[in-house]
């Protein structure tokens, strides 16, 4: 049944994906910070991701204001089980934020200010893994309201998604420095990246292992016909991209460890998807059961009509004006390197 809540449940899950492969090389580069040398490298993976590291945080924007407007119930139940990692990702992203912009304007406190960028991407990378995971085992409702505990959202699996999302967007950020980059912060990108790559896939590995027993319904859709059909190509997907991607590493052209790792997560994702569909709280409220009324959802798919097009275009103009190399000096140089 495509309708309006299909629509908006679409949008929705494009604005997460979007925030977590264009956001996620940057909060990867500051997970990897600590690992730089001091000085030109660590300038050179700043600039690699400043012209448009603050506009990937847009679709952050997008997916939860969609999800206020479109489903409130969902927003309403999912934000008091989730509170405690959801703010501490919020103020992450701004404690980064203000390292990245103090690191240049306050040199003398520069070793201060790359550890909060460090710090912050870290903490906000493993929030949003937790709240994943917390989500992914089930919110408690009752009366469609939240009815759990304060700290129903911790448990061995959150903590599971939480490490499984760093290691992941660390693979993004060296994928990314591998691409943007030339000369020894490169050569230390394509380095980090060889170990990362098979860390990724034993942490794929045991969120899926561990997924179907959370939820009757994930076993079902996997391991019960028709889901079957899916189960079975998925880990050779899964291991073929894989090994594309370790052999990326050395080789050229330079962008393909990125594409190949957007290719994992794009199967993750989809994964996600198959699993939790039709549900916005797995198990407990439907897409349906949380839908804004209709003539809302048609108000506001006129506006995202408007600005969806518009962010697409100057996401993608960001995107072509700094599509060279960052140089020693800092600068986007164009053409082949």
């Amino acid at each position: 049944m495509m309708d309006l809540t299909v629509i908006w449940a679409a949008i929705i899950a494009i604005a997460v994906a979007a925030y977590v492969l264009m956001d996620g090389f940057d909060l990867g580069i500051g997970i990897l910070f600590p690992k730089f040398r001091v000085g030109r490298e660590r300038d050179a993976a700043m600039n690699a991701i400043a012209p448009v590291w603050d506009g990937n945080e847009t679709w952050l924007v997008m997916g939860g204001g969609g999800l206020l407007a479109a489903f409130p119930l969902a927003y309403s139940i999912v934000l008091p089980a989730l509170y405690a990692p959801l703010i501490a990702m919020l103020l992450a992203l701004v404690f980064r934020g203000v390292a990245f912009e103090f690191r240049w304007r306050d040199p003398n406190h520069r070793r201060f200010w790359d550890f909060a960028f460090f710090a912050g991407s870290l903490v906000a990378t493993f929030a949003q893994g937790i709240t994943l995971g917390a989500l992914l085992q089930g919110i408690e409702v009752h009366d469609r309201a939240y009815s759990g505990g304060w700290w129903d959202w911790l448990s061995g699996f959150s903590l599971l998604t939480g490490v499984s999302l760093v290691i992941g967007y660390a693979l993004l950020g060296a994928g990314w420095l591998i691409w943007k980059t030339e000369g020894p912060l490169q050569a230390d990108a394509r380095r980090f990246a060889r170990p990362l790559v098979p860390a990724l896939v034993v942490a794929i590995a045991a969120v899926s292992l561990s997924t179907p027993f959370l939820e009757m319904q994930y076993w079902q859709r996997w391991f019960v016909w028709p889901g079957l059909i899916v189960a079975v190509p998925m880990p050779l997907l899964i291991a073929f991209v894989a090994f594309m991607l370790w052999r990326s590493i050395g080789r050229a052209p330079d962008s393909h460890p990125f594409l190949w790792t957007l290719g994992l997560f794009a199967l993750s994702m989809a994964g996600l998807a198959i699993s939790i569909w039709p549900w916005v709280i797995p198990g407990r409220v439907s897409i349906w059961d949380a839908a804004a009324p209709h003539s809302s959802q048609v108000f506001m798919l006129i506006g995202a009509g408007v600005l969806i097009p518009v962010i697409l275009a100057y996401t993608a103009w960001a995107y072509w004006v700094f599509r060279g190399k960052v140089g020693d000096d800092g600068y986007h140089a164009h053409g082949d390197h």
